[in-house]
Formats: C-alpha cells, sequence, structure tokens
C-alpha cells in the first residue's frame, strides 16, 4: 500500500469508529474526517466543500423543503383521512397504515412521512387495543422501506444516484430503484402487517399509558370554583383511584404539610402535592376543575423525589428560574392574549429539534414560551436529575401544559412532534393542492428528463416560495443541516477514496479473500455489509463510503456496476436492528417505550427477508 491510501484507510477506519461510538455527532464526525483529509493532503483545500454543491446535496435539501410543504398544508392529513379505515380490524387497519407510510415515503422524505403519521398511529393503537410500539414500529419500518422505492424517497438512493454520474455512466431515473424497491417494500409491508407487529416487544409506553406514576410530583392549584373544594383527601383520591394517584402533601397559607391525614377537607386556594401519571393529571383537571396553571401565581411545578420548595402564597418555584415581577408580568399577558384554555401535550423530540442538548432552564420555558414542563421518559424510564436541569435528548418524550397557543408555537419553533390529538395543524385544502402539484411536478420534470434533479427540485422550491406554500420563514428550517453537512463532507472523502486507490484496494481485497472470485457471492456481500454498517451509522454516511467499493468490486470482476450500486442503495435503506441507523428509529425510541435492544426481534427477521427477496431481483432486473 502507498502512504496516501493507509492514510485515507486510517481515515475511515477512525470515522467508522467515531460513528459507532455515538458520542458525536454524525454530521461532527463527517466535517472531522473532512478535515483531516484536507490536512493530510488528500482532498485540495480549494475543493474540500465542492460537497455542498454536489447535485445530491442540493436535491436532498429541496426535497426536504417540498416534504415540509406537504406537512405544514396538510396535504397528507386529507390524504390520510380518506385512505385510512375507521373502524377496520387490526389487520386492515395496520396493513393500510404501514401502506399509506411506505407510499408517501417513496415521494416525500421518509422522516417526513414518519413525522406526519405518528399521532395517526398513537391514536389508532388506542383503537385496536395495542401498546403504542406496536404500531409505531412496524409503521417506522415501513417508511423506511418505502423510502427504497424512488431517486428521491431517502439520501442514500441520490448518493448512490451521484457517484453514478461521476462514473460516467449518467444519475438513476426517478424510478430506476421501483422494480427492486418496490418488491422488497411490498414484501417487508406484508410481513410487518401480518406477522412483525406480534414480535414487538409490549412495552409500557408513555405515549400510550402515561408516565411512571412513582417518579414525579406534581403541584396543583384549587381555584374557587373547584368541584374539590369541600371534599376531604380521601374522598379526592377516591374520585381518582382508578389512575392510581394520590395526594402525598398540601400546601395551605404558606404551610407545607407532608402526608396530610385522608379526613382533610380541601380548600379554595389549595396547592396539592399530587403523585401521578398523565391520565390522573387529565382526570383532575376535567373533574375537580383543579387548575395546573393559576394566573395569578406562578404555576404548578413538577419535581422529582418531593424536593420543590412552596413560596408564600402556595405557588412552586419557577422551573426556569425567572423570579422578577416583570417576567411574572409577561407570563401572565400572554395568558391573557391567549383564549385562555390550558392543555396537556406530549411531545417527541426529533433528532433534529432545536431543544436537544438543552434544559427547561436553558430554553427559559416558561417566560420564553409560557409553558410548564411536567415530565420527560427517555427510553421507556423516567430521568434521574430535576427536570428543569435535564439536558433533553432526541427521542425523549415530554409532557408540557400550557395554553393550546404556546404549545403550538413552541411545536413550530423546536420542531417538536405533537403525539396528542391534531390539532396543532389546521390543513388549508387549496395550499394543499398546490403543494401536492408542486410535488407531482418535479416529479415528473425528473422523470421525463426535462430537467436533472437538482435543477427540477429546486425548481419546486422556488414556486412553494412564491406560493408561499411553505413560509419564507421556514424554508430554512424546514433543511435537516446536520444531514447536509453531513453528506457534503462525505463526499470529497469517499473521493479522495478512490483517487488514491484505496477503494479498488478494498474492492480486490472482498473479490479475492471473501467471495473467492464469485460475482454473485460478492454482491451478497455488498448487500449485507451496507445492511450492517446501515445499522451502526447513518444511512446516508453509509452509501457514500460503500459506493467507491462496489465501483471497485464491479471493476475487478469485469461485473455491471449497477449492480452493486442498486445493492448498496437496499441495503442503505434497511438499517433495522438500532434507533441509531435511521432517524426514524429514533423517533419512536421515547413514544414506544423501548429499550436499544428491542429493534433486532423485528428487525433481524425483516432485514433476512430483504436478502432474500432482494438478491434474485437484483440478478433479474440488473443482471450482473
Amino acid at each position: 500500500m502507498t502512504l496516501e491510501q493507509v492514510l485515507i484507510l486510517s481515515i475511515l477506519a477512525a470515522t467508522l469508529g467515531l460513528f459507532m461510538w455515538g458520542r458525536l455527532r454524525h454530521d461532527v464526525v463527517a466535517l472531522a474526517a473532512l478535515m483531516a483529509c484536507v490536512i493530510a493532503g488528500l482532498v485540495p483545500a480549494g475543493a474540500a466543500f465542492a460537497g455542498f454543491g454536489h447535485p445530491a446535496v442540493i436535491t436532498v435539501a429541496c426535497v426536504l423543503i417540498l416534504s415540509h410543504g406537504l406537512q405544514t398544508t396538510g396535504a397528507v392529513d386529507w390524504l390520510a383521512r380518506g385512505l385510512l379505515p375507521r373502524d377496520a380490524g387490526r389487520l386492515a387497519s395496520m396493513g393500510a397504515l404501514v401502506g399509506l407510510g411506505a407510499a408517501l415515503s417513496g415521494v416525500m422524505n421518509n422522516v417526513g412521512a414518519m413525522a406526519l403519521l405518528m399521532p395517526v398511529a398513537m391514536q389508532l393503537s388506542d383503537r385496536l387495543d395495542l401498546t403504542p410500539g406496536q404500531v409505531l414500529m412496524p409503521l417506522a419500518f415501513g417508511t423506511i422501506l418505502g423510502g427504497m422505492t424512488t431517486l428521491i424517497g431517502t439520501p442514500p438512493n441520490l448518493i448512490v444516484s451521484g457517484f453514478r454520474e461521476e462514473a460516467g455512466l449518467g444519475q438513476f431515473a426517478m424510478f430506476d430503484f421501483a422494480p427492486v424497491g418496490v418488491a422488497v417494500a411490498g414484501a417487508g409491508v406484508v410481513f410487518v402487517t401480518l406477522l412483525g407487529w406480534r414480535l414487538v416487544p409490549e412495552r409500557q409506553s408513555v405515549a400510550g399509558e402515561g408516565f411512571d406514576t412513582g417518579a414525579y410530583f406534581t403541584e396543583l392549584t384549587v381555584p374557587d370554583d373547584s368541584k374539590a373544594v369541600g371534599l376531604t383527601l380521601r374522598g379526592f383520591e377516591r374520585e381518582i383511584e382508578d389512575s392510581d394517584a394520590q395526594v402525598v402533601g398540601l400546601v395551605r397559607n404558606g404551610v407545607r404539610l407532608t402526608a396530610p391525614h385522608g379526613g382533610r377537607r380541601i380548600r379554595a386556594g389549595d396547592v396539592l402535592v399530587l403523585e401521578a401519571d398523565v391520565e390522573a393529571l387529565g382526570e383532575a383537571v376535567s373533574v375537580f376543575g383543579i387548575s395546573l396553571e393559576d394566573a395569578e401565581a406562578a404555576a404548578a411545578q413538577v419535581v422529582e423525589d418531593g424536593e420543590e420548595q412552596a413560596g408564600p402564597d402556595g405557588a412552586a418555584e419557577d422551573a426556569e428560574g425567572a423570579d422578577t415581577e416583570e417576567e411574572e408580568d409577561a407570563e401572565e399577558d400572554r395568558a391573557r392574549d391567549g383564549d385562555g384554555q390550558i392543555v396537556l401535550r406530549e411531545l417527541a423530540v426529533l433528532p433534529g429539534a432545536t431543544i436537544v442538548g438543552r434544559s427547561a432552564r436553558d430554553l427559559r420555558l416558561r417566560t420564553r414560551h409560557g409553558l410548564n414542563l411536567l415530565a420527560v421518559s427517555r427510553e421507556g424510564h423516567p430521568p434521574r436529575t430535576r427536570l428543569r436541569t435535564l439536558k433533553l435528548k432526541s427521542g425523549d418524550l415530554l409532557l408540557v401544559q400550557g395554553a393550546a397557543e404556546a404549545v403550538t408555537g413552541f411545536v413550530k419553533e423546536t420542531g417538536c412532534v405533537p403525539l396528542g390529538a391534531r390539532d396543532l395543524r389546521i390543513p388549508d385544502k387549496r395550499m394543499a393542492i398546490m403543494a401536492g402539484a408542486i410535488m407531482v411536478s418535479a416529479i415528473a420534470l425528473v422523470t421525463l428528463g426535462l430537467l436533472p434533479s437538482a435543477a427540477a427540485f429546486a425548481l419546486g422550491v422556488l414556486a412553494s416560495m412564491v406560493l408561499r406554500t411553505v413560509p419564507l420563514r421556514q424554508v430554512y428550517t424546514a433543511i435537516d443541516w446536520p444531514v447536509i453537512v453531513l453528506l457534503a463532507a462525505l463526499i470529497p472523502v469517499a473521493g479522495a477514496m478512490q483517487s488514491t486507490g484505496a477503494a479498488d484496494l478494498l474492492a480486490r481485497f472482498l473479490v479475492g479473500t471473501v467471495s473467492q472470485g464469485n460475482p454473485v457471492i460478492a454482491l451478497a456481500v455488498v448487500l449485507v455489509t451496507t445492511m450492517f454498517l446501515s445499522d451502526v451509522m447513518n444511512n446516508a454516511a453509509t452509501a457514500a463510503v460503500l459506493c467507491p467499493v462496489a465501483l471497485g468490486i464491479s471493476a475487478t470482476l469485469g461485473a455491471n456496476p449497477d449492480s452493486f450500486l442498486m445493492a448498496v442503495a437496499i441495503g442503505a435503506s434497511c438499517a433495522f436492528l438500532t434507533p441509531v441507523g435511521h432517524q426514524n428509529n429514533t423517533m419512536i425510541l421515547g413514544p414506544g417505550g423501548f429499550r436499544f435492544g428491542d429493534y433486532w426481534r423485528l428487525g433481524l427477521p425483516l432485514e433476512g427477508l430483504v436478502v432474500l427477496v432482494a438478491m434474485p431481483l437484483l440478478l433479474v432486473f440488473w443482471p450482473l
């Protein structure tokens, strides 16, 4: 090996190790790899950032914006309402939901399709008497499978198409992925509908059955007109005993009583310290008219292990540390400006949400947004630290309380997904039709060969901006910038693998040592290797790394390069074993109550099915 080959392979090995380690974000690792290549002289400094102008990167960004337009206008809401059965049984309902998710992922970004259908899945789980996870995991896997059917369904397909063009073979057409992709996706959808959902562990899901009842203490203020006034504490608990809530403390006239006597009667202005789950909170508010937020005092505050201290007026300490009179006045002004409706909402934190890595105190959640953070669930169990200082992570599930308008604004600003009723998006039929027409027109331009994909979808973005199907202030926030940086940074690194001959070196090793010169075995090796790496690192990064190797293998064997590129595309769309391989897997981690090791139970047989279906189809439609 030459020195350049040793350097690029060492950088690649370190990059893969950092991806698997998971402590650093994928885009940070990719940028570090690019800078290492520049310092080592493997990538010219003048071409280091050429990846940001790569057609695949431009297309990914534009598709994300157009997909956002389909979300915000409610285009998919109309579609879901018309296609999903309301009173069907488990198999029909599950098949319709997973099938719709797969179909949507073929014409829009599959992460966006998953985000749109998550609230529908949560509601469906209640109607079908299933845990949320038993619906969410099949839906997540269905949307991932659907992305492999078209050029724009998932970023790896665009990356593969870009490498094909750089090899002098031209780009793949919009539906070149369909012959194999549709069959594989269809087999996967049928499998998860008929059998796969039964393999999903039945976890206690915070989204479906509330938060762990022993972990949090909530303070509830009793207003003058509450039905709880005059009741004994024992009688109050009796009314909500089905939800396993109990009163563990009482604040009256500035005096806090721990374990108060059950015969003590509740008075207006009392602050009840309640150990409860989500259902108990909702029942207390609706049945007894108890307020979760007092407009004339600080709002009730959830605490861990009863460590909260009440102020002189019986109100809880502000979770964000806002203790000035001006901040309290501003909070009251926001309450008066809204419609006065206080709601509870469960929000899932997406990988790209702006609140990742920040706490409620950092966000100034109450003083800036007018919201209370009532509880957090992480991987099916409550956090160990105080809520107000807990650094939020992607996959967390938040229970927030506040005015409906404040919740809506928080969701739009931060990029979280509401898991409750879908009242945070009001579909606009006219705008939805325009958003759908723009997307269909862009796809038609690419399909008919009138414009390259990057130009066609950029034109679609321009039309969306002019027609306002995507609000101008959301055009750039709709882009998943970590994914863009990841792709743009790894494209020059992959180019260095080719220019140094390292890709050919790896190809010769795999062909000579593993496949023994057999092209069919080599094709299977590429497919399985891509699937494995996609499970432990980002799937787009996997495609960028393995495309040069796939091209090198085809050249060594004198085989059809399209066969191996398609194997990379299929394998990169099959990250089913871990929550880190694909964003859709991360999104369901909290709402489904899943643990890291829960994914393989459905994911492993599904990946086996993909190999069995894809291999013969690759040989038929893309012969060696």
